[in-house]
């Protein structure tokens, strides 16, 4: 009799197991997109940094998949994330350039998809696309959570004595605690939602301020790159003075290394605290830039070249050359994608919407400038972009679009183009040999491309002048 009810008590305990498997793996997985801010391509060990040390944002790609050739959405940041949440290249998209220009009321974004879907939606770290009382505040745009930062420029500062949370459904301003990294306390109000999250799937958007200016680091970051004595482990350095609009750094190279370094650990802490919940095998996680690397708080050319942070590419942050729009883009879910993998595939931050809705099961999917990636991060073959197209205002209006290995740049003089560079990168990766002389019936199909793929903003900010 007792082993009788001793088996039927283990049948009932195995079913009931088999059960809670059958729902996790049905369950939608969980999407974790973290955004540098002003992250060069070549800043991290996986896209070949020799000086600086990230040993989570490389196990991560060894879990996953490394992409060569992804694009932001814009050289600068505002821009970037807009497309990023739109889905609309900065031909289409309601903010075209930075400034104080909200989210449309118009505007769908990502995170109202996934609602329809069953997702918690978690944002964490610098918005930058409404403030308070605008039509772009978080809480009108889909996010269930909100810890951070509203104006771009309060991203500027690494320890601020205050930032913003969502309570009782409104933006609401609050004291952080005293001293603390902004940064710190993102990783840490990101573990605050990820726990709250065991019964739904959830999207997590965790948009670090590292590596932007202010170059200000935490003792213990900074430390790996100072010699015993206290000096910086690069050599000399011209320091940045007191008295501008970022803080005081007398190490530029070593600081901005640290910050690299500091937004590796705490990536590390998302991932241990995502083992720890039990949530990381039904999580997928993206990491990638807002765009390339920046010259800003004493950062200077020779310190890119120093670091070789565009990776050999030309440019830096506010231009259209590939070193100010190629970003690392890296992939990891475990189970999809095969692991160790380098991915060629052509892609752009108006990619993610229609990715993660196809992921998530989103049916009332909208027309916009992306295509799904999801049969490239599974390596499989799949739709291609025509074209990927990016336009840009601050120092006179450009254009640059990319068709399979042609690239053109066009620039302006008020509102009359005076110019179109073609560059081929199939053998000119740098971007270092203009072809447009040679290749006069390319650049007019270039040319040809981007009129057509802008259409005209009703916003004065955003106007050819």
């Amino acid at each position: 009799m007792m082993k009788r009810a001793l088996q039927i008590v283990l049948t009932i305990y195995f079913l009931i197991l088999f059960c809670f498997q059958i729902n996790a793996q049905n369950k939608n997985p969980n999407i974790i997109f973290i955004l540098a801010d002003d992250l060069g391509y070549g800043d991290l060990g996986c896209y070949g940094s020799t000086q600086i040390s990230t040993p989570n944002i490389d196990a991560l790609a060894r879990s996953g998949t490394k992409f060569t050739q992804f694009y932001a959405g814009s050289t600068v940041c505002a821009p970037s994330r807009a497309s990023l949440m739109t889905g609309l290249h900065t031909g289409h998209v309601s903010i075209r350039g930075n400034g104080e220009v909200p989210l449309a009321a118009t505007d769908s974004i990502l995170p109202q998809y996934l609602h329809q879907a069953g997702y918690k939606n978690g944002l964490v770290g610098k918005w930058g696309l409404g403030q308070s009382g605008t039509t772009g505040v978080p809480e009108k745009k889909g996010w269930d959570f909100f810890a951070g930062l509203l104006h771009h420029v309060e991203g500027h500062f690494q320890k601020p004595d205050s930032a913003w949370k969502l309570l009782n459904g409104t933006s609401t301003r609050i004291k952080i605690p005293e001293d603390q990294y902004s940064n710190e306390w993102f990783t840490s109000q990101a573990k605050t939602f990820i726990q709250a999250q065991q019964s739904n799937p959830f999207f997590l958007y965790l948009a670090y301020t590292l590596p932007h200016a202010e170059l200000v680091v935490p003792k213990a970051a900074m430390l790996p790159y100072l010699t015993e004595d206290g000096a910086s482990r690069f050599g000399q350095e011209k320091g940045h003075p007191t008295g501008q609009h970022y803080g005081a750094q007398a190490y530029p190279k070593a600081a901005y290394a640290a910050m690299v370094s500091q937004m590796d650990e705490y990536i590390g802490q998302i991932v241990a605290y995502l083992k720890e919940q039990k949530l990381y095998d039904n999580t997928i996680i993206v990491f990638t830039s807002d765009n390339g690397t920046h010259k800003e708080g004493g950062r200077t050319n020779q310190d890119i070249q120093f670091f070789n942070s565009s990776g050999g590419l030309r440019g830096a942050k506010r231009d259209l050359y590939e070193g100010g729009i190629r970003v690392p883009f890296i992939v990891s879910w475990k189970g999809k994608i095969k692991p160790a993998t380098t991915n060629q595939h052509i892609g752009a931050l108006w990619d993610i919407l229609p990715t993660f809705n196809e992921i998530a099961g989103v049916t009332a999917t909208p027309q916009t400038d992306g295509i799904s990636m999801v049969k490239a991060l599974k390596g499989k073959k799949q739709l291609l972009h025509n074209s990927l197209y990016w336009e840009f205002y601050e120092g006179g209006f450009k254009q640059a679009i990319l068709q399979n290995n042609w690239k053109a740049i066009r620039f302006y003089k008020g509102t009359t183009p005076i110019r179109t560079e073609l560059y081929d990168l199939a053998t000119d990766r740098n971007e270092t040999i203009d072809i447009a002389a040679q290749n006069e019936q390319q650049v007019k199909l270039m040319e040809a491309l981007m009129n057509k793929e802008r259409t005209t903003s009703s916003n004065p900010l955003f106007q050819i002048k």
